[in-house]
C-alpha cells in the first residue's frame, strides 16, 4: 500500500472507505515496545527503501519510534534478524550474505 510519503510499504495500513479513518504501521504495532506511530514518520522511515533493495524471505524485520536526546525529533529504528544463520543482520539492504550465495554462484556462472 502506499504511504503517505508516496512510497510502497507493505507494512502501511489505510482505511478511508465510508467515512472510517484508519491509518497504521503494522511493523511498529506488532512490536510491543514499539512506541506510537504517527503517518509523519514514513517520510523518514527506512523500511520501504530496505524492502525494495531486498525481497529475501528470510529476513525479518522489527520497528519502533526512537526520540532524539532531548525528544523533539522522532524517527523509526529498523533492525533485521534473518531466520535461516539466526544472526542479526547489520545491513538490512544488503541481506546476511549467506542466505543467497546459491543464486550468486548460479550468477556467476551465468555471467562467464
Amino acid at each position: 500500500m502506499r504511504t503517505p510519503a508516496g512510497k510502497e510499504c507493505k507494512y502501511y495500513y489505510a482505511d478511508f472507505f465510508r467515512g472510517k479513518a484508519t491509518q497504521e504501521c503494522r511493523l511498529i504495532d506488532e512490536n510491543p515496545e514499539g512506541g506510537k506511530w504517527k503517518p509523519n514518520h514514513c517520510l523518514t522511515c527506512p523500511v520501504p527503501g530496505i524492502l525494495l533493495a531486498n525481497g529475501c524471505p528470510n529476513m525479518i524485520l522489527e520497528g519502533r519510534v526512537e526520540s532524539s536526546l532531548l525528544g523533539l525529533r522522532e524517527r523509526v529504528k529498523v533492525t533485521a534478524s534473518c531466520t535461516q544463520t539466526m544472526r542479526t543482520v547489520e545491513e538490512p539492504k544488503i541481506g546476511c550474505g549467506e542466505c543467497h550465495t546459491e543464486l550468486s554462484d548460479v550468477w556467476d556462472q551465468a555471467l562467464k
